[in-house]
């Protein structure tokens, strides 16, 4: 199977390096090609994915590495996030119900609408988390 690595983005797991990140994943897509939809949906699903790493994964005392891969594997993205925080239990992630109206919560429901298949992988060596993530071109 042919891929094509577009970018590899590594930043720390705090709030303040999103914007950064945001920037870094609309350059990588507008070269590539993609149209303003597709990257405004990707950007906000990848931001909402980073933001729960960052708050779930490593929580408010622990600071971390994440990276961002980002591939074009036969018409597709496939954008994986790996992190080095304790190994989360992926049957306690969900969304939240909708009719729940609340503020935040609703990372997992945004992703899942903007992106096409999500996947969590065994993470390289058993440390940390990887969500894979694809999008159809």
């Amino acid at each position: 199977m042919e891929s094509n690595h577009l970018a590899e983005i590594r930043f720390t797991s705090r709030p303040e390096e999103l914007a950064n990140l945001r920037k870094e994943v609309r350059k990588v897509l507008e070269k590539h090609g993609c149209n303003h939809d597709t990257i405004k949906n990707v950007v906000l699903g990848l931001n909402e994915a980073c933001m729960n790493i960052i708050q779930h994964a490593y929580g408010e005392k622990h600071k971390g590495e994440i990276i961002l891969e980002i591939i074009e594997v036969q018409g597709e993205l496939v954008f994986r996030l790996t992190d080095f925080a304790e190994t989360v239990d992926k049957s306690c992630i969900k969304s939240r119900d909708l009719n729940d109206i609340r503020p935040g919560g609703l990372g997992v429901h945004i992703i899942n609408e903007v992106m096409d298949k999500i996947e969590f992988l065994d993470p390289p060596d058993g440390v940390g988390n990887v969500l894979e993530m694809k999008k159809k071109l």
